[in-house]
């Protein structure tokens, strides 16, 4: 007969915990909402760059003129951006032209659509994602600019306040 293995100690200890917590009420977790993110990071079949105050990127409103916005995010396919809650919000489906300006006044325009609309009330925005309206004059240079906001942010660095020089001899 083989080797007999006495795990009556290791079964009093676990009835005891089990008998201690039956009395007291534990928390309940939610987990929908961590699955749905996951499930959501695992939708996205390409890299997204988070570009939280990056480049300035304005929206045209028809007959109105510009309006900033805070450009989050931007991957091959489309963008997000934040508009102040007080702003209002764009509709699902909308075509918007929007411009990312390099500078104080040179800019790219482009054309997306507005694919989901968020509201995040801790931060008192509404996040709206968009996909890149397709066939459209800025096509190749939009890919380009995608491309290069990838490469430089993988680099990016904050100044902590550096002292800056000149006149040097």
């Amino acid at each position: 007969m083989g080797k007999v293995l006495d795990i009556t100690t290791r079964l009093r200890t676990q009835n005891s915990l089990e008998i201690g917590h039956k009395g007291s009420k534990g928390e309940v977790l939610d987990m929908t909402e961590a699955r749905q993110e996951m499930l959501s990071r695992e939708r996205r079949d390409v890299k997204r760059t988070i570009l939280t105050e990056f480049v300035g990127a304005f929206v045209v409103l028809p007959e109105q003129g510009l309006m900033k916005v805070a450009l989050y995010d931007i991957s091959e396919n489309g963008l997000a951006f934040d508009l102040d809650s007080q702003e209002g919000s764009f509709q699902l489906d909308e075509e918007v032209a929007m411009r990312v300006y390099l500078n104080h006044s040179t800019y790219f325009p482009f054309t997306i659509n507005v694919s989901n609309i968020r509201n995040i009330e801790d931060e008192g925005t509404v996040r709206h994602g968009a996909n890149f309206v397709k066939g459209t004059l800025n096509d190749v240079a939009l890919h380009h600019f995608v491309k290069f906001i990838e490469n430089v942010s993988a680099s990016l660095k904050t100044d902590s306040g550096d002292v800056q020089v000149s006149n040097i001899s």
